[in-house]
């Protein structure tokens, strides 16, 4: 039986439907806002992996492109890999729904959303969260949910509740929130420098909707939800962590050691010596989980107890910082940054406006500028293993760098360039998303690209016990693994650019944002005090390496001229000069090249080719047709102006050919333009050094084109053809007889009458 329920949230109706399709998933609801529509399922296997120990849950964001109308652009017109924008989708309804499931849980879990119609006005990302929760909700899998998801924006200093894609234009802020009813479970954020009380306001104005969301859920819940299937959880039981606990006595520092080696070495003895001692009493694995367990509860004492790391460092204290920029040859621009034992080289690459990337997904974001690519190779966490195409963690943290340096890139009309950075992680512990970030400000400003401020980051971490809780400052792996939150903050000293924040437990509340904030604010200074010292701004000139790029206007009208007929003049353009030409449809036209010099003749030929005509102008032409009333001379690229005969030269001239011959470059003044565009131009005056007379000797007005005297009318009724160079007078009337034939104009009619009329 079908069962709708309706919410009026932001002006618009959020409908979730359920019962009518997908009846055999294990949850299947389908979520309108709008006209975007999506279907979401989620099914789950009672039966548990009993070799595992995680969650074996997986979140599929499947983009179907006929939603927006669309044919896919690749060669076998069907859907492929997922797209970046289907991947952070994914992960945006991955993270506040994990956390939700009961500890200790190995079944496996699918939720698949789908996406069935896009407005091109409602992103379906944050409605895909909503629709994973309902469709858990009212299945049979155990979840302690529901949670919901909300965009917001701020506009003209309000807040505004799922803006559209036309209202994200134009506000300072894109911020998606997560929560449950009690506490908040997500936030993913890009922002133009707004302060950190801002932020906090927009994620308390989520959160009262969030709840409406929630309660709409539960309702559903109650009314059509499903038994959920027992499962019985995977943990270490008790009496095996308390031998270890007794067996590690007084070894807790080898346990946390700062340094990775150190911890590596020490745990993988420990893990031996216990595994040696209980050998007879308990199986391997469970020994290594309660070694786990009681390593977790050492390092989260010692935070909340004594305020004490396991570095040794106190909450708010940043790891040592060293940088390094310029350190590759032929890039554009790279950087190094290191923090600790993280490091992460970046490399800037500039290239041309036609270099932007298309994009082929549900958006109306057809092309981007900009672009960030994060690399995380095996050696950076000492392992060994297959390198293949970018995972999702790695798609997710190259997304978060490039939206934090997003607000200051200048934009295409002040900087026309295609940028591209590519981060390296060299080596990883802790926070390599952040280090991305730093690196990737240095590197622009180290190829040249006058970014508007520097921005870094810094990941915040969370402790939270019964009596109380530490936030702490620049967290190492060891504490994202045994810790609550992993919450990272970039931006400038002047504000918050971008925000990413996932947690372990089941929410926390807004004063611990408040406070991670202000702390992260602390940290983000000292880094960018740090970067300043080794490139406090962007380097004056682009590097000798860059391509140099022009920007020049043409009238949009003149754009078919530039390109030629089947593109054949640009063509030419950028073979002659080696340059790269893109032009918009506006009439910018952009033009590229590592050679000043082809730039520089590359903008001098468009210039030419759209160059106006004026009379009373000198142009230097070719000559390209000879008649018998005078010469075309192509003053401009696809311009000719008539020269006629009597304007050839400064002394009476009885043939073209006796003066100019095809091919020839002579100088011309421009001497009249008729209101057909047709141009005529003087010889005589240029040679003269003064205006050419108003009419022609004998009081005839200036030719037309092959319209205004006795001979041009011959032309132009017999059709007349150019005058071939170095043809004489004789050869072209025995040519004009050959072509009227008997009985032609002017000569005799085969009967011997009188001249037929001419």
């Amino acid at each position: 039986m079908t069962k709708t329920y309706e919410l009026e949230l932001g002006g618009r109706t959020l409908t979730i439907e359920t019962g009518k399709v997908a009846t055999l998933a294990g949850g299947a609801v389908t979520v309108r806002y709008g006209d975007t529509v999506i279907l979401v399922t989620a099914t789950g296997n009672p039966t548990a992996r009993e070799t595992i120990d995680f969650l074996p849950l997986t979140v599929d964001y499947e983009e179907r492109l006929y939603a927006a109308g669309k044919i896919p652009g690749s060669f076998f017109r069907r859907e492929g890999r997922p797209s970046t924008d289907a991947i952070l989708a994914a992960r945006l309804t991955d993270r506040p729904i994990r956390p939700l499931f009961p500890k200790g849980m190995r079944n496996d879990i699918q939720v698949i959303v789908t996406v069935l119609s896009v407005d091109q006005e409602n992103d379906a990302d944050t409605l895909g969260t909503i629709g994973a929760s309902a469709a858990l909700s009212i299945s049979d899998v155990p979840w302690n949910g529901p949670v919901a998801s909300v965009r917001v924006g701020y506009i003209d200093g309000q807040y505004v509740l799922n803006p559209t894609f036309a209202q994200l234009d134009e506000s300072e802020m894109d911020l998606v929130v997560s929560g449950t009813r009690d506490a908040v479970m997500m936030v993913e954020a890009g922002v133009r420098e707004v302060s950190e009380e801002v932020v906090l306001g927009a994620i308390e104005f989520a959160q009262a909707e969030i709840v409406r969301i929630v309660d709409l859920i539960e309702r559903m819940q109650r009314e059509v939800g499903k038994p959920k299937f027992a499962f019985e959880p995977h943990l270490t039981a008790p009496e095996v962590v308390d031998a270890v606990q007794a067996a590690v006595a007084g070894r807790e520092a080898e346990l946390v050691a700062a340094v990775r080696e150190e911890r590596a070495t020490g745990m993988s003895q420990i893990r031996k010596d216990l595994q040696d001692r209980f050998a007879e009493q308990y199986a391997p694995a469970d020994v290594a989980a309660a070694l786990d367990e009681v390593t977790k509860r050492a390092v989260r004492a010692s935070i909340l107890e004594h305020g004490v790391r396991p570095d040794g460092r106190d909450p708010q204290t940043i790891r040592p910082i060293w940088v390094e920029v310029g350190v590759l040859p032929r890039t554009h621009g790279s950087a190094i940054f290191t923090r600790g034992e993280t490091q992460v080289l970046t490399i800037a690459t500039l290239g041309s406006v036609g270099e932007v990337q298309k994009l082929d997904s549900l958006t109306p974001e057809e092309t981007k500028r900009y672009i960030h690519h994060y690399n995380f190779p095996p050696f950076s966490v000492g392992e060994v293993r297959r390198i293949g195409s970018p995972g999702r963690r790695e798609i997710g943290h190259g997304a978060l760098a490039e939206r934090a340096l997003l607000p200051v890139v200048p934009p295409e009309d002040e900087f026309p360039y295609t940028i591209r950075l590519v981060s390296e992680v060299l080596s990883s512990n802790g926070s390599t998303s952040m280090a991305s970030t730093c690196g990737s400000t240095l590197a622009l400003m180290d190829a040249g690209v006058p970014i508007e401020a520097p921005v870094a980051g810094v990941a915040m971490g969370l402790v939270k016990g019964e009596n109380g809780y530490r936030v702490l400052t620049d967290i190492a792996g060891l504490e994202d693994h045994f810790g609550d939150m992993d919450f990272k903050v970039a931006g400038t000293d002047e504000g918050i650019t971008a925000l990413q924040m996932d947690i372990k437990i089941k929410g926390i509340t807004l004063d611990i944002l408040r406070e991670a904030l202000a702390q992260a604010r602390e940290g983000r200074m000292h880094i960018l005090e740090k970067m300043g010292e080794a490139l406090p701004a962007p380097r004056v000139e682009l590097s000798r390496y860059a391509p140099r790029m022009l920007r020049i206007q043409v009238p949009v009208e003149k754009i078919g001229t530039v390109i030629g007929p089947g593109g054949r003049m640009i063509r030419s353009i950028i073979e002659e000069t080696k340059c790269s030409i893109d032009i918009q449809d506006d009439g910018s036209v952009f033009i590229g090249s590592s050679s000043e010099e082809g730039a520089r003749r590359a903008v001098e030929i468009i210039q030419e080719l759209t160059r106006e005509v004026e009379i009373g102008q000198i142009y230097t032409g070719r000559v390209t047709r000879l008649l018998k009333f005078g010469a075309f001379v192509e003053i401009l690229p696809g311009k000719d102006a008539l020269v006629h005969v009597d304007e050839l030269a400064d002394y009476r001239v009885r043939a073209p050919e006796d003066v100019v011959k095809i091919g020839d470059e002579i100088m011309v003044m421009v001497t009249e333009i008729d209101s057909l565009g047709r141009v005529n131009a003087s010889r005589r005056a240029v040679l003269q050094g003064t205006a050419p007379a108003a009419t022609r000797p004998g009081g005839a007005p200036p030719p037309q084109d092959g319209a205004a005297d006795e001979d041009e009318e011959e032309f132009e009724e017999e059709g007349e053809e150019p005058v071939a160079a170095g043809e004489g007078e004789g050869e072209r009337r025995r040519r004009r007889r050959r072509r009227r034939g008997p009985g032609g104009p002017g000569e005799p009619s085969a009967a011997g009458g009188p001249p037929a009329p001419g």
